[in-house]
């Protein structure tokens, strides 16, 4: 009978995995005059590769609208975040009689890094990391006031932004670049929100936006929970030097943190770190490193791997991400916040991290929730003040 239980449970298993394998390419068997490559990873995109006579003709990233969530009737509470899976879908044409067609990049890859990645990979952790990041064409931009004495800039933002206030709202912005230990120009933003806030957030955002997508849903945020707003853009994402890497995205986030507390004086009790999708790894490493007020956990990953293959049960020397390894390390309180229809990064992810916790409080798991509309319901503005008015003040 013991026998019996174990070979039922292994063939549901494989049922599951074929079901949901790590990505799904579908193509062709013979390659006719025009050929659309479809490759699915498990990050929200699909990378569409379009060949003409067994040649580059395009490649671009789109959202996979295979595992769109089904629209729902919740009312917008907080002006919600730009979406963290949304990409401008932009074509790359190649020239299919140009030698040089596999130089042309989409997200970082060539066309023929994609086929090495996706068809024979040396290292899976290389896919998690490369799609991790999907950074926009800027929203914003900075320009330096001409009777500045400390470094202040002036935020311009583009239509791409969707600004939803006055220009009135915009003064409580304050702009300006930190540089990280890795050499990168970092792109940083206080949102003055509340003039008696006693905490900040130091804001990590999810993949695919920048500062100028997320200005509404700080302001937003900040006046509704009593909270200032300090946020910045990870290398290579908006107005942000460099290039997105797991190495700059710790280094970025330390950049972030030390401006945080050299400019503005703020004291670590007085800072709560949250992040948001991708963010939640930048945050998680600095919140291993450093006692804060507490640290609000939207959406995470356990690491880059468990997302990509989700049978993976332990951490490869090749993982990129791995915040399951480091949340035990965290010292200060944590919120765990996850949609339980995440279709992104699985809720299972918010489960094992809320357990790894050592001083996680009461999470909110919000039933029906996606991996983009989580702050769409009503429980997230109530959880959030719940634990930042009450349970952090007493």
């Amino acid at each position: 009978m013991k026998n019996r239980n174990q070979n039922e449970s292994q063939q549901q298993q494989q049922q599951q995995q074929q079901k949901n394998p790590p990505y799904i390419v579908d193509a062709p068997r013979n390659c006719p005059e025009k050929s659309i490559v479809l490759i699915r990873p498990r990050f929200g995109v699909v990378v569409v590769v379009v060949l003409n006579g067994g040649k580059l003709s395009s490649v671009k990233l789109e959202r996979d609208r295979k595992n769109r969530p089904s629209d729902r009737n919740a009312s917008a509470v907080v002006s919600s975040a730009p979406r963290d899976d949304e990409v401008n879908a932009t074509a790359t044409e190649a020239d299919t009689n140009a030698p040089g067609d596999d130089k042309k990049k989409m997200n970082g890859l060539s066309f023929s890094e994609l086929c090495c990645l996706f068809c024979c990979p040396p290292c899976p952790g290389r896919i998690a990391s490369k799609l991790a990041f999907l950074p926009p064409e800027a929203s914003y931009d900075l320009k330096a006031e001409a009777d500045s004495s400390n470094s202040k800039f002036t935020l311009t933002l583009y239509d791409k932004a969707d600004w939803q206030y006055s220009d009135r709202e915009k003064e409580c912005f304050e702009a300006f670049y930190s540089r990280s230990s890795r050499g990168n120009r970092i792109a940083c933003l206080f949102v003055k929100c509340s003039p008696n806030a006693r905490f900040t957030l130091l804001f990590s955002h999810g993949n695919a936006v920048d500062l100028g997508q997320m200005t509404t849903f700080f302001i937003g945020l900040g006046q509704r929970i009593n909270c200032n707003i300090f946020s910045y853009d990870y290398s290579g994402y908006g107005q942000s030097t460099g290039k997105p890497t797991e190495k700059n995205l710790y280094a970025d986030i330390d950049a972030a943190w030390h401006a945080l507390r050299t400019r503005y004086g703020i004291s670590p009790e007085n800072i709560i770190l949250y992040g948001q999708s991708i963010g939640t790894v930048p945050t998680v490493d600095l919140a291993s490193r450093y006692e804060v007020g507490a640290v609000i956990l939207h959406s995470p990953l356990m690491s880059g791997m468990r997302v990509a293959f989700p049978a993976t049960k332990r951490t490869w020397f090749f993982d990129a991400f791995p915040s399951i390894d480091k949340v035990p390390k965290v010292t200060s309180p944590v919120l765990v916040i996850h949609g339980t229809e995440d279709e992104v990064i699985d809720f299972s992810h918010g489960m094992t991290i809320y357990e790894k916790c050592p001083r996680a409080v009461e999470p909110l798991w919000v039933e029906g929730a996606g991996h983009n509309d989580v702050e769409m319901y009503s429980q997230y503005l109530e959880r959030l003040k719940q634990f930042v008015s009450v349970e952090l003040v007493n």
